[in-house]
């Protein structure tokens, strides 16, 4: 039996920011609270509007609670994310946006210090996406500040240090295409060592450890019982992918939507993945190394359909098909774009050739990693019908989804709150 009935979960993405309440006995949301995350232009680059953020948080628990009995909260964020704290605990930064380019004014001086792929399982990417090139950048243009520096937090243990009062980081957030861990060791990499960075790291604790009650000033802002455990956390496509790894089903493949589209493969080796495709090696919240590509796959639906995406009928499925037009992926001069001009498609032609056209990215980068087994569609493709059935017919392996498939990520952070 779970030991907490109602579960608040924070689940910040890179698009959207929410708190789901999650039922236990029967894993799934029962009540949510959301809203856009925004990034601010000001001050001396792009940052998270954590302000915004804490002040919804705190609101959002407020009248969730009132709803429905939280006994517990468990955090997930998206990747690529750190946090610089200064002495008093409070950031000596702000919070930087991975999409932001003008890290890359740095990219040669930080490739000459990255470690191998072989190492990290991170391939060299671009703007901020290696955490570690977030950091070593911050330490470039802002050494003064950079020194007083006293803890790094992964950004799920942040949400999760504000409430407790307790710092900490853990393997899954460590462990997604960071430069700073190493799977097949488990242990910070060399480039934290040589920087010295290691003393600056919180304490490893497991994604599924509480980390303390919640801290006073939060419950009395909130109602919330100043017992109630505060977990860990966790990176959020560890968290979609977390029911499987607790079933011990292998092999499987799960792919992860959202923002992102993360395929991730368990019971398949990690050897063999070539970092210039954009694979790479996650990290689960037991430890063990998993295969991972990905690719932007909910930024195009929206930017090629925008709001106006609709299910499509079989006729339109058809039509579209016979239409001439087509999805095509980026390239260096043009982002995800349609090969002709698609006006006088109707809303569900179009959104059925986007869909055949993100069934196909997803099936590349199965093939990539060496997927095997039936795959499991969590998050919003998991209700695509076009997506998931022109996948089933290009890998020719069953594509499923289950109860928890729509709302994966909270109900994997949730879990954690049972243990492994």
């Amino acid at each position: 039996m779970p030991k907490h009935k109602n579960v608040a979960v924070i689940d910040i993405g890179k698009t959207n920011v929410k708190v789901a309440v999650v039922e236990t006995e029967s894993w799934t949301e029962i009540a949510v609270r959301k809203i856009s995350n925004r990034v601010l232009d000001d001050g001396p680059y792009p940052h998270f509007d954590i302000d915004r953020i804490w002040e919804f948080l705190l609101r959002a628990l407020r009248e969730l609670h009132a709803l429905h009995r939280v006994d517990a909260i468990s955090v997930t964020t998206h990747g690529a994310t750190v946090v610089l704290l200064d002495q008093t605990g409070q950031l000596a930064f702000p919070v930087l946006d991975y999409e932001y380019t003008g890290i890359d004014s740095a990219r040669q001086d930080y490739d000459r210090i990255r470690p191998d792929f072989r190492q990290t399982g991170s391939p060299g990417l671009a703007g901020g996406l290696n955490t570690g090139a977030q950091i070593y950048w911050l330490e470039s243009q802002f050494p003064d500040k950079f020194s007083k520096v006293q803890t790094v937090l992964m950004y799920p243990q942040y949400w999760a240090f504000r409430l407790s009062g307790v710092a900490a980081n853990e393997v899954t957030s460590l462990g997604c295409h960071t430069d700073l861990w190493q799977p097949g060791s488990g242990s910070y990499s060399d480039l934290v060592t040589r920087r010295g960075w290691l003393e600056k790291m919180a304490p490893l604790r497991s994604a599924f450890e509480c980390l303390g009650p919640l801290v006073p000033g939060v419950a009395e802002e909130t109602g919330l019982s100043g017992h109630i455990p505060i977990y860990c956390g966790m990176h959020d496509s560890n968290a979609s992918l977390l029911p499987y790894v607790l079933r011990n089903e292998r092999p499987v493949s799960v792919v992860s939507s959202g923002t992102w589209v993360i395929v991730m493969a368990l019971g398949t080796p990690v050897e063999g993945l070539n970092p210039a495709q954009d694979t790479l090696v996650n990290v689960d919240a037991l430890g063990g190394p998993v295969p991972t590509a990905r690719f932007m796959g909910g930024r195009d639906f929206e930017d090629l359909l925008g709001s106006e995406s609709a299910e499509p009928t079989p006729e339109e499925i058809k039509s579209a098909l016979l239409s001439g037009v087509r999805v095509l992926p980026a390239n260096l001069e043009q982002k995800t774009h349609w090969s002709a001009n698609p006006d006088a498609l109707s809303v569900g032609e179009k959104t059925a050739l986007v869909s055949v056209f993100l069934a196909e990215e997803t099936e590349i980068r199965l093939n990539l990693i060496g997927a095997q087994g039936p795959i499991y569609v969590e998050g919003p493709f998991c209700k695509n019908g076009v997506f998931t059935s022109h996948l089933a017919a290009l890998t020719n392996r069953p594509v499923k989804s289950d109860l928890l498939a729509s709302t994966g990520t909270a109900v994997g952070a949730a879990m954690l709150t049972v243990g492994p």
